[in-house]
């Protein structure tokens, strides 16, 4: 069930701004992992660096969005596409994929992560994994 911005935020409980709105549309459109600055220059200079800033920090504290490993070093986000009904969480633990001639990065839901067991007094905190190669649309 596709949804719009508007009831997006609603149904994370956040306040609804222009400026989140705008955010979540373009995740919504470009469907692949975004960094800081590629929402910069797709919301051209319509906020500021400091409100997408606190925009991306408040959807990542509210399980909006998430960090996808990248290979380019930026810290991408990507939008949540598991559903919180009944308030139960979610992890971010799934496959990313990077296409080599695009460049886009995208999460891959339907392959999940193998449980890694570490020695004991190490604590897990997040597990990513990145494959490479060329992506469906590229092929």
């Amino acid at each position: 069930m596709a949804q719009n911005p508007t009831q997006i935020l609603q149904g994370h409980k956040l306040r609804i701004t222009d400026c989140r709105k705008e955010v979540l549309k373009i995740f919504l459109k470009m469907q692949a992992a975004l960094s800081h600055a590629d929402l910069e220059e797709k919301l051209n200079a319509d906020f500021d660096r400091v409100t997408i800033y606190r925009t991306l920090k408040t959807f990542l504290e509210s399980d909006l969005i998430h960090k996808v490993l990248d290979d380019s070093g930026a810290t991408k986000y990507a939008l949540c596409s598991h559903s919180h009904a009944g308030g139960h969480s979610h992890d971010h633990e799934h496959v990313h994929f990077k296409c080599e001639k695009c460049g886009k990065t995208i999460c891959i839901d339907e392959v999940q992560l193998p449980k890694i067991v570490l020695p004991e007094g190490y604590v897990n905190k997040e597990v990513s994994l990145l494959v490479q190669g060329i992506c469906d649309k590229c092929n």
